[in-house]
């Protein structure tokens, strides 16, 4: 840990966060859920909300892929995704949801801004996001795909979306060029 320059979980939790927050939206796969947590910890995120049937740590099958980033991350429980919402917004939260809408911009359009506290809303892998909580969010956002399938599993549409908005945001000067072949 001290050669590759990590946080111990003391300094992590004492560090200035990323002001974003995941929210999960009734994902079925505790596997799913521990990547997320993984994704959280190392973009130091503010925290992930747990809802629905979204399972909470402890739990093995959690902990297989988060691999202890359940102990440094924030997480709250809800029982109704659209409860968690509220309070984001209340709080000052820009919600996004992550879903192929008729008003969703594709994620290479979307900036988001250095002063905003932002929510990411990650749906169910079979339902996306519920329609109740679409309701309530601010915007939708969607990767572009160039294939069959018309989704990506969602806890690596977590950490595409969280890597583009930490880019977009600590390296704003960054202009992607495309590579030549």
């Amino acid at each position: 840990m001290d050669e590759l320059g990590r946080k111990s979980p003391e300094r992590f939790r004492a560090s200035e966060k990323f002001p974003v927050i995941i929210v999960l939206d009734n994902i079925r796969s505790m596997m799913n859920t521990g990547s997320v947590f993984r994704t959280a910890d190392a973009f130091l995120l503010e925290g992930v909300y747990l809802c629905g049937i979204t399972a909470t740590p402890p739990h093995r099958e959690i902990h297989k892929t988060a691999l202890g980033a359940t102990e440094t991350v924030n997480w709250k429980y809800f029982d109704k995704t659209t409860d968690a919402i509220r309070g984001l917004k209340k709080d000052g939260y820009v919600v996004i949801a992550l879903e192929q809408t008729t008003e969703s911009i594709n994620l290479s359009g979307f900036l988001p801004k250095s002063n905003s506290k932002y929510a990411l809303v990650f749906g169910n892998e079979v339902k996306g996001v519920g329609s109740q909580v679409l309701e309530l969010c601010d915007q939708c956002v969607e990767i572009p795909q160039f294939g069959t399938k018309h989704s990506l599993n969602v806890s690596v549409t977590a950490g595409i979306v969280v890597w583009d908005m930490f880019n977009k945001l600590h390296n704003p000067g960054n202009k992607r060029q495309p590579t030549q072949r």
